[in-house]
């Protein structure tokens, strides 16, 4: 990838972040439109799209964004009050520079008429006269745009700007020159070069900018004008703005008056100018040098000392550093492959008696521990960038069936793995749209039924062991056990005479098409989605559980877990196989008698200190051929409010488990959640947790009844 090409990536990724904030400063504004930074927030990202894709070759972007950032800067000056109609457009436009994003990809070619639609929508907005204006502002390739304007009510004020650029500022495409214009197309402008960096003639470097500019500025545009000058190089540049107390023209009878106020009052100089020659007097470590209160020496030790401290500050503004996210998958693979690998040395290492390799091998035990631990922590991102997204899906839909719906979420910072986050999306959306569809109630039924007028959907998640539980729950109407049984009966799912628990009957909603609508909609009714949910969920090794109160509301809870790479295991074996149970699930282990479990065979339950836990033995589930122990150890493990006990012939110890999936033809065996290589070679299959206490309390309920 050539330099030119790193850098419109850049620009792709950048614009996706801004784009993802767009949506949600907007719904913030509409939730209250007199946040007047929330507006400013808007102003920049859209200023910043439209520069950055003027920069880089997007001049559709650019163009279109325009006529956005144009409408914008009138509602920033009070000219447009904000409604449902500017908050729909401005939505739209986003989607649409989303599309236009996407078509210069190679994605579907963008809808021209959409684009017209909401330039003609944005325009007739305008007050009467600025459509012109819109025109010949014009947008600016530069990378900024010499119409902005800052608070229209702003009073006239003088300003000391400091801009000391990146030096590698060239190689980005900016060229500072345009910016220093764009300032003087804001005011009065007195631009002064700042040399002090600058090296021998033999040492310099063509591509690197090695001046600094102070910049004497009044203008009546506001300090928010000036900021957006500068919007597209603030996170690599040293900028200081900083407002001036304005000169006293007119002088007290009792104070003489200034050489600077008698030469502005008789129009020999301007304000900046003055200022600016007061900028050239001698510098306070050349007159404490003349004087003698510091040495040369001193005052170099402390400048040097200054500016390691403007290093620090600008190091600062750069600590984050982008990284495809394939990058971080291949990186994660090469972990897993050193783990393995480190599984194997220990294991070679423990058949020979040599104290210097044990040593070493132990160490390199601990160092591939830690780098796992590190490159795991980086693929670490909160959820709370899925969860944003949901708010304007919940906002649209509610407003296209004529409800009113409010999205609560908690727990947005919440950490899972990148990989989880990105597979979450469909299901979530999934559950939402159930939620909004079938659960929450019209506005006037809800008064009537004595609930607010405005219904409640909340999105939480949280940590619960190495598990992320994810929560969907309405205040909608809840479900109807008996209704969704009598359609599982018609469709055939479960017979007449079947006799079901709640959660059993619940379960059923998620059957392919399963549906208990009654109507098909553009939303609902066809019987896909919650299926969906269930073959993701199930794909990621999680859970789904629901529960409900009818008239009450539903709550459908996702446990997850944190990472799809590498996790901690039990190892543990029957005959010669060896199987790896999740170590997260693990409460503890028991070590029982055959005969003890040959006297509750009948109902396959064991007496944990005074409590029945159902168990599966693992020997007669997979068809492990072979004698029992005498002594056969149980491991007692835990999903939800739900215990197991899992029967095996010898526990080994834990295990640092790799996680491979399974061929396509074994991916739905029962039980069974993947494998992994163990340093032997041989292969170890982990064991689905969930669905093992599924099919130990579905066997037990069996038992009871047929008792």
């Amino acid at each position: 990838m050539g330099e030119t090409d790193r850098y419109i990536e850049t620009f792709r990724m950048e614009a996706d972040e801004l784009l993802a904030d767009v949506e949600d400063i907007v719904l913030a504004i509409e939730d209250d439109p007199s946040n007047r930074s929330n507006i400013d927030r808007l102003f920049r990202a859209m200023h910043t799209i439209k520069g950055s894709g003027a920069m880089f070759g997007f001049d559709d972007v650019a163009a279109f964004t325009h006529h956005v950032e144009t409408t914008l800067d009138v509602v920033r000056s009070g000219g447009i009050g904000i409604g449902r109609e500017l908050i729909d457009l401005i939505l739209a436009a986003r989607d649409q520079i989303t599309a236009m994003m996407a078509a210069a990809g190679g994605g579907p070619v963008v809808d021209e008429g959409e684009s017209r639609r909401i330039v003609e929508g944005l325009g007739a907005l305008l007050p009467k006269g600025d459509s012109l204006k819109a025109e010949e502002a014009g947008g600016s390739s530069s990378g900024g745009d010499a119409g902005v304007v800052g608070d229209a009510s702003a009073e006239m004020a003088s300003y000391k700007i400091v801009f000391a650029p990146d030096p590698g500022i060239f190689l980005t495409g900016m060229d500072p020159s345009l910016l220093l214009e764009e300032l003087r197309e804001l005011g009065e402008c007195q631009i002064i070069a700042l040399t002090e960096n600058l090296p021998a003639l033999e040492m310099v470097d063509p591509e690197k900018c090695y001046l600094a500019w102070q910049i004497n500025l009044r203008t009546d545009k506001g300090v928010d004008a000036i900021r957006d000058v500068f919007i597209f190089v603030e996170d690599t540049s040293r900028i200081e703005i900083e407002q001036l107390p304005e000169l006293q023209v007119s002088a007290s009878d009792d104070e003489p008056k200034k050489l600077g106020q008698i030469l502005v009052e008789k129009g020999l100089a301007t304000e900046a100018q003055v200022r600016g020659a007061l900028g050239k007097q001698k510098m306070l470590g050349d007159i404490l040098v003349g004087s003698g209160v510091v040495g040369a020496e001193t005052l170099n030790s402390a400048l040097a000392e200054q500016k390691t401290q403007e290093k620090a500050k600008g190091a600062e503004k750069s600590e984050t550093l982008r990284v495809a996210s394939d990058k971080l998958d291949v990186l994660v693979n090469l972990v897993g492959e050193l783990v393995i690998n480190q599984a194997r040395l220990s294991q070679v290492s423990g058949a020979v008696e040599n104290s210097e390799l044990l040593a070493a091998v132990e160490e390199v035990e601990r160092l591939t521990g830690e780098l796992r631990d590190v490159v795991l922590n980086i693929r670490m991102m909160p959820i709370g960038t899925t969860f944003g997204r949901f708010k304007r899906l919940v906002r649209d839909t509610s407003v296209e069936l004529g409800k009113e719906i409010d999205l609560v979420t908690e727990g947005a910072e919440t950490e899972i793995d990148k990989t989880v986050i990105d597979r979450l999306a469909d299901p979530l959306v999934h559950l939402i749209r159930n939620s909004i569809d079938h659960a929450i109630e019209s506005p006037e039924a809800r008064l009537g039924m004595g609930k607010p007028r405005k219904g409640t959907i909340l999105l939480s998640a949280a940590h619960r062991g190495t598990n992320v539980v994810i929560t969907v729950k309405d205040d909608g109407k809840g479900l109807d056990a008996e209704v969704i049984k009598a359609k599982a009966i018609e469709r055939g799912l479960i017979s007449a005479d079947q006799d079901l628990s709640e959660k059993e009957i619940f379960a059923l909603i998620f059957a392919p098409g399963f549906s208990t609508a009654q109507n098909v909609t553009s939303m609902s009714g066809r019987g896909v989605g919650m299926d969906v949910v269930r073959r993701e969920i199930d794909a990621l090794r999680g859970n789904v559980s629901v529960t409900s109160e009818k008239g009450k509301g539903t709550t459908v809870d996702l446990s997850l877990p944190l990472t799809l790479a590498i996790i901690d295991g039990l190892l543990v074996a029957v005959n010669n196989e060896r199987f790896v149970i999740p170590l997260s699930t693990v409460e503890e282990c028991l070590e029982l008698t055959g005969a003890r479990f040959a006297m509750s065979r009948e109902r396959n339950v064991i007496q944990v200190r005074g409590e029945p836990v159902p168990f599966v033995r693992l020997r007669e589930m997979f068809g492990i051929e072979g004698t029992e122990p005498d002594l056969e150890e149980t491991i007692v493990v835990g999903v939800g409010e739900s215990r197991i006990g899992i029967v095996v012939d010898h526990v080994i110890g834990d295990h640092q488990t790799v996680i491979k999936s399974l061929g396509k033809a074994y991916r739905h065996v029962e039980g069974l959640s993947g494998a992994t290589i163990m340093g032997d070679g041989s292969v170890a299959l982990i064991l689905d947790v969930p669905g093992l206490v599924d099919c130990a309390l579905q066997a037990e309920d069996a038992a009871l009844k047929a008792a």
